[in-house]
């Protein structure tokens, strides 16, 4: 607690589509070992570092089990604000990672080894809270922000936009967003797959699925020691602390002429890289050594704003850089690479 952390990096490279395969495209991403990744092209030959990498016979198990996500859950419940989030190029796994293939209906669940670590994190959190014996009241929200609108996605009826504010003490929040109880590990997946089915997403050349905005779901977890004393009316008040785990689906940087995109998708494309080149301009200023860095434009667009607490503020947060190994889309990876090597320069105070 109040130590310099820095934010945790991991890659996932994910396997070559079939359609890829198909069109003869080269893997230009190898995994080395030890969190070490080699882009070999003709024009490039490079090596990166992070935390960890997961290639593509990784499972899904084994990125919650890496990446220090049950780590993660386990500092939420202490009461820290814990951040993971995802990025890359559209179509490189963001989603999938984050939350596998999401079931239909409550009546078709998706498969229990494809589960992302969303899913896995909701139940490590439900074991832990009846395993630890402290009092936990957990909530949730889920919030879109769509052609820089920020839109509730439990509220019933269509999705409303909400206003974004800032104090000094909560500093950037959103007014009057819908928090809802949850008590299993049914409801909480019930939230997000009504959520998720609320989603803008569109189909275009580089995904079928593409998701067209930054979702951002957030579990409010407020735990309270269970007092040992036998009257509570002498005085003693049980010591509470509150915490946040909070899943944010970047939607995918992507050049507009690649996705043949045009008309409202053209404007959504632009409104989406708007928005990722404030998060990167955040995060080179935020990379500098703290006596170097100039003004962090977190108004830049509402993602930054409210992502400042977890990039520079006091809360842990991981990120999931996530590429394709196919030689197409090496600029697209290249660019998430950097953006993600200059994350792990990024410290934040717990």
């Amino acid at each position: 607690e109040g130590r310099e952390t820095r934010l945790r990096v991991v890659l996932r490279v994910r396997p070559l589509t079939c359609t890829e395969t198909r069109r003869g495209d080269r893997r230009v991403v190898h995994s080395l070992g030890d969190g070490a990744v080699h882009v070999s092209s003709a024009r490039h030959d490079a090596t990166f570092g992070f935390s960890a990498v997961f290639d593509a016979g990784a499972s899904q198990e084994d990125v919650f089990e890496g990446s220090g996500m049950r780590q993660m859950v386990e500092l939420a419940i202490d009461g820290f604000s814990c951040t993971v989030f995802a990025f890359g190029q559209t179509g490189s796994g963001k989603t999938y990672t984050l939350m596998g293939p999401l079931a239909r209906s409550e009546t078709q669940p998706a498969s229990p080894a494809l589960l992302g670590l969303m899913q896995r994190s909701f139940a490590c959190l439900l074991e832990q809270s009846q395993s630890r014996g402290s009092d936990l009241v957990l909530s949730a929200s889920y919030l879109e922000i769509y052609n820089e609108q920020v839109r509730d996605l439990l509220s019933p009826g269509p999705p409303c936009t909400l206003p974004l504010r800032w104090s000094k003490t909560r500093g950037f929040y959103v007014e009057n967003q819908l928090i809802v109880d949850f008590e299993s590990l049914e409801a909480i997946v019930s939230l997000l797959l009504q959520g998720s089915q609320r989603r803008r997403t569109s189909a275009h050349a580089l995904n079928r699925h593409s998701s067209r905005s930054h979702a951002l779901l957030t579990i409010h977890i407020r735990s309270r020691a269970v007092s040992t004393l036998p009257t509570p009316g002498d005085g003693y008040t049980c010591p509470s602390k509150q915490g946040t785990l909070c899943f944010v689906d970047l939607a995918g940087s992507e050049r507009v002429k690649e996705t043949g995109s045009s008309g409202e998708l053209s404007v959504e494309a632009n409104s989406i890289n708007r928005s990722l080149l404030a998060l990167g301009h955040c995060i080179s200023v935020l990379a500098k050594p703290r006596g170097k860095r100039t003004h962090i434009p977190y108004r830049d667009s509402k993602l930054t704003r409210l992502l400042a607490r977890s990039l520079g503020g006091s809360g842990i947060t991981l990120m999931v850089a996530c590429i394709s190994p196919s030689s197409r889309c090496l600029s697209e990876t290249l660019s998430t690479l950097h953006y993600a090597c200059r994350a792990r320069r990024v410290t934040t105070r717990p």
